[in-house]
């Protein structure tokens, strides 16, 4: 079992549970919530770094990011993980479903709850893109859904040597799980017959869960609830107590050429970052540091007394 620091065990709270991790929304003005944790992977450990993401909720390139350098394939027993459970929400209404592309998270803002919940998700491969600035809603829900591959994708199938069927049937095999619920006319959000693709582009560009997730999502998503894809890779807030907080995810390759590419796709930087990242009271080595790792956990980049950003 693996054994939390003792600081971590302070979790500002916090809930912990088998899927999504719940948050208490923050009051108006503020958009940081949670607390990083750090884990200690265990003395004999065969588990790979999917299954402590899995354990704490977040997806593959979350831990990745916020873990350079670790064995995807067999953490070392001994080495500390960090999870990063400390989030920005994103700069847009709380209200439904919102889906950040750019960070591979989900969050849903149950009504009149007070709070949030955050679920990892896989995403669409290069070139099957997932939808990344559009607001539907949820149109119907369906259990036990069927797969029914487009020519292309068969195609595509095809094309790697496997041959995928004009019909996939309900069941365990089936890539969609056994719960979708549908956005839009083309999309979906849906659970998954793998152990892996959580935080990964992976999909034909619907929206992919862990089985437990997909599983809380169907059960408490009305039909006709808002549902609103973004993409922002960088987030910033000023909160209420005047400190600036950074927090900056590998942005998704735009084309078959930056994804192919070695170099680290652009960061959209506009004016309103901008605001918040340039000018008095903001510590610019920091600020620079964080753009380049690229860790996506937010850093405190204020200069205030007492302050300091970690990276």
């Amino acid at each position: 079992m693996i054994r939390l620091s003792s600081l971590a065990l302070v979790l500002a709270a916090v809930t912990h549970s088998a899927i999504a991790v719940t948050y208490p929304l923050p009051p108006e003005g503020s958009r940081l919530v949670g607390t990083a944790l750090i884990a200690t992977v265990p003395d004999g450990n065969t588990q790979p770094l999917e299954y402590f993401a899995a354990l704490y909720g977040q997806g593959f390139s979350n831990m990745l990011e916020a873990n350079p350098g670790v064995d995807p394939f067999l953490p070392k027993a001994g080495s500390q993980l960090t999870i990063p459970q400390q989030v920005i929400l994103p700069d847009t209404v709380r209200e439904g479903i919102v889906v950040n592309v750019a960070e591979m998270r989900l969050y849903y803002y149950p009504q009149d709850s007070g709070t949030v919940e955050i679920l990892p998700i896989g995403i669409g491969q290069a070139g099957r893109e997932t939808p990344r600035n559009w607001v539907t809603k949820v149109e119907r829900k369906q259990e036990a859904p069927a797969w029914t591959p487009t020519a292309n994708t068969r195609r595509e199938y095809a094309k790697e040597g496997k041959t995928l069927p004009a019909f996939v049937p309900p069941g365990e095999d089936n890539p969609m799980g056994l719960y979708a619920i549908y956005i839009g006319r083309l999309y979906a959000i849906h659970g998954t017959n793998a152990n892996f693709g959580i935080g990964l582009r992976v999909s034909q560009g619907c929206i992919r869960l862990r089985k437990d997730d997909i599983k809380y999502l169907f059960d408490n998503v009305p039909v006709g609830t808002r549902v609103q894809l973004i993409d922002q890779p960088v987030k910033v807030t000023v909160e209420p107590d005047g400190r600036r907080w950074l927090e900056v995810h590998e942005p998704l390759s735009r084309n078959r050429t930056e994804f192919e590419s070695d170099r680290k796709v652009p960061l959209p930087m506009t004016p309103a970052l901008r605001n918040v990242t340039e000018g008095d009271g903001v510590d610019a080595d920091v600020v620079s540091a964080a753009l380049l790792r690229r860790s996506g956990m937010p850093m405190l980049i204020s200069t205030m007394p007492g302050s300091t950003g970690q990276l």
